[in-house]
């Protein structure tokens, strides 16, 4: 059972600092930074890896984030030129139509988002610098509308959010200083505050396999290597290291595996640690080494787009899947 590469057409923009979401037969990347502009382009990938550019963002911006509910991708807040923050919503549907439901209840950047049972969840982010960060989750349900449950037990920006079970999880981060905080939304939107992480870090990353949401790397005052890893039933594990400790590193899923991509060590990285359904860790690598990328999954694919590696920004895409 090994992971197997392979490198797709190449988004139609290089950028960094963009945001991704699957709904369908498709895998979301959108927006981001050109390193003159901030991009209203959304690539879409097929599952068989054919990509198509659908309506554009309605607002070009970086640092937002994406999360899945129904038969909706969604992109939500994010920083959108000169000191400018956004509420900004766009959906897309299976047929990759775009709508705008209703905005954040925050304009912010840097938040997280997870989905659980029929919600897609915006948690956290700053309104302009870290001590400026807010506690606000904003929930949308299958038909787009919003509501606002509890919000985080801890303002923060720069957490990482992923979904195991009934819960939907939001993990470390920094307001005036690092947090090891996690908080879990259940299928009603109920907060639980589970174990803290086992070390305070910003910048995780997050993503599933099996019966467990894992959170990776990050920065705890020095780069870190943690994985901490939470089970459906909140418990938490600390399991293998990441083979290169990391910031910025991104996570995306396939059928057995939970993979962890690129990211900054002493310079861009291209490294990729997988964890199989047994937590058993094995390594890969991008095509290019890079940070400020993103991956979402479609298909049997889970694909990391963009990013930037250390001179430019860079429009390869690469593609893993198991099977």
């Amino acid at each position: 059972d090994t992971v197997n590469h392979s490198t797709p057409q190449t988004l139609y923009t290089a950028r960094g600092s963009l945001a991704a979401a699957s709904v369908g037969n498709y895998a979301l990347f959108a927006g981001g930074y050109t390193g003159s502009s901030y991009s209203t382009v959304v690539d879409a990938y097929s599952n068989n890896l054919v990509r198509s550019t659908p309506t554009a963002l309605s607002v070009g911006r970086r640092n937002f984030a994406g999360a899945s509910v129904g038969n909706y991708a969604i992109f939500a807040g994010g920083e959108s030129g000169s000191g400018s923050y956004a509420a900004t919503v766009d959906a897309y549907n299976t047929s990759l139509t775009r709508y705008t439901p209703t905005a954040l209840s925050t304009a912010r950047e840097y938040l997280a988002g997870a989905s659980v049972g029929n919600y897609a969840l915006f948690a956290g982010g700053d309104t302009g610098s870290v001590s400026a960060t807010v506690t606000v989750v904003d929930a949308y349900y299958t038909d787009l509308s919003r509501t606002t449950p509890t919000e985080l037990s801890v303002p923060r920006r720069g957490l990482g959010g992923a979904s195991v079970g009934n819960y939907a999880l939001f993990a470390g981060g920094e307001n005036t200083s690092r947090v090891a905080t996690v908080d879990a939304y259940s299928t009603d939107l109920t907060r639980y505050t589970p174990t803290t992480l086992s070390t305070v870090r910003n910048w995780p990353a997050g993503a599933s396999v099996g019966n467990y949401a894992l959170f990776a790397g990050g920065n705890s005052g020095s780069l870190s290597a943690v994985v901490d890893a939470y089970y459906t039933d909140l418990s938490r594990t600390v399991i293998t290291s990441l083979s290169v400790a990391r910031e910025g590193v991104v996570g995306a899923s396939i059928q057995s595996y939970a993979l962890f991509a690129g990211g900054y060590a002493s310079s861009p990285s291209n490294v990729v640690d997988a964890y199989n359904t047994s937590l058993t860790r094995s390594t890969t690598s991008l095509s290019v080494a890079r940070m400020w990328l993103v991956g979402a999954s479609v298909g049997d694919y889970a694909l990391f787009a963009g990013g930037y590696d250390g001179s430019s920004y860079v429009n390869t895409v690469d593609a893993y899947t198991n099977l």
